[in-house]
């Protein structure tokens, strides 16, 4: 039984824990997290499981990720591998292409995670791997969205090329993260225990169900459907591919209450980095709850989420900083007026 004891000895992280700690971080998307939190524990189950001689094979939790830019697909990946205490390398699908073309292969997504480590095999060999804008290699006739004619070189390609890390054993990794290296500049790791996160839009996917597209933007859109592997097939993606996926998230569109809690309420919230920073040139700043939400549909029009957030506070605040040294001893607070007429002036610059 001693064995059975040890094999759990992480115990302390559970699906529960894990989720409390990613809501620390991440406002909303309530069940994302919990499935996030179910699949990286069993994640942590499996190595454990493997490490003490475990002869039944258990799949890895390998996850696929949909929903709108901004609504937190790379930050939830990011900071559940700081929770894990894991590395982390960021991908974009959209660099990778067939071996032979020009761009990257795709053991370059390892060479990353390798380089986040500082060429540590060991650390890298637990890593997370998080590949975005996985619906832009979806199969495409005639390459009507890259432009590549009937070379699918962006598309079936590298899906193809994918099957071998998603599920490989041993693989020779790059040392050199860049679209070109050659067989005498590598290293075997064995990517067995390696997480992989994909995610993109999905914003033009028709559902089975009725034909319509999922539509994660504005209140018109139609209402948020699961996606199912037929979908996904439909769509351009090899069957294989999509089985070596086999945990789906979806993640709602962000409300302007959702981003006004962003800029507020998290651990990284922007709003208290601002006041901060004011705060050493001695300046107390406020924003009024009016403000806030002039914020957040500003950067709901631009249909970016929580990704145009920072630009905009930049803008907004952008007259305080300039003078923060002269102010010294004021307080200042945003106004709706004071956002839009900054948002105003950028639009004409």
């Amino acid at each position: 039984m001693k064995e059975k004891r040890d094999i759990y000895r992480f115990l302390h992280v559970t699906p529960r824990r894990i989720f409390e700690q990613l809501d620390q971080y991440v406002v909303g998307q309530k069940h994302a997290k919990e499935v996030l939190a179910i699949a990286a524990y069993n994640h942590l189950k499996r190595i454990e499981y493997l490490k003490f001689g475990g002869e039944v094979s258990i799949r890895k939790s390998n996850i696929l990720m949909a929903g709108p830019s901004g609504s937190g697909k790379t930050y939830l990946a990011r900071t559940l591998a700081r929770i894990l205490d894991v590395p982390f390398a960021y991908n974009d699908a959209t660099a990778f292409t067939e071996a032979g073309y020009y761009g990257e292969d795709v053991e370059v997504a390892i060479g990353r995670l390798l380089y986040a480590t500082n060429q540590n095999v060991n650390a890298a060999e637990n890593g997370v791997v998080f590949i975005d804008e996985i619906d832009k290699i979806a199969r495409r006739t005639g390459g009507a969205r890259t432009g590549a004619g009937s070379r699918d070189i962006g598309g079936e390609g590298v899906q193809q090329a994918l099957l071998k890390i998603l599920e490989g054993e041993k693989i020779f990794v790059p040392l050199n993260v860049t679209a070109h290296w050659n067989k005498y500049d590598y290293v075997e790791i064995d990517i067995s225990n390696i997480l992989f996160i994909c995610a993109g839009s999905f914003s033009d996917m028709e559902v089975s169900s009725d034909s319509k597209p999922i539509g994660f933007f504005g209140e018109e859109a139609p209402p948020q459907r699961e996606i199912s592997s037929e979908d996904l097939v439909k769509y351009g993606f090899l069957p294989e591919l999509m089985g070596r996926l086999p945990v789906r998230v979806q993640l709602e569109a962000l409300s302007a209450d959702d981003l006004v809690t962003i800029l507020t309420q998290p651990r990284e919230a922007m709003v208290p980095e601002y006041q901060r920073l004011c705060a050493l040139d001695q300046i107390q700043l406020d924003f009024t709850r009016d403000a806030l939400l002039e914020i957040a549909n500003a950067a709901l029009k631009q249909k970016l989420g929580a990704r145009a957030l920072r630009a905009i506070l930049e803008k907004v605040l952008h007259p305080i900083l300039f003078v923060g040294p002269e102010r010294a001893g004021e307080r200042i607070v945003i106004e709706p007026d004071d956002v839009r007429r900054a948002i105003a002036i950028a639009a004409t610059t």
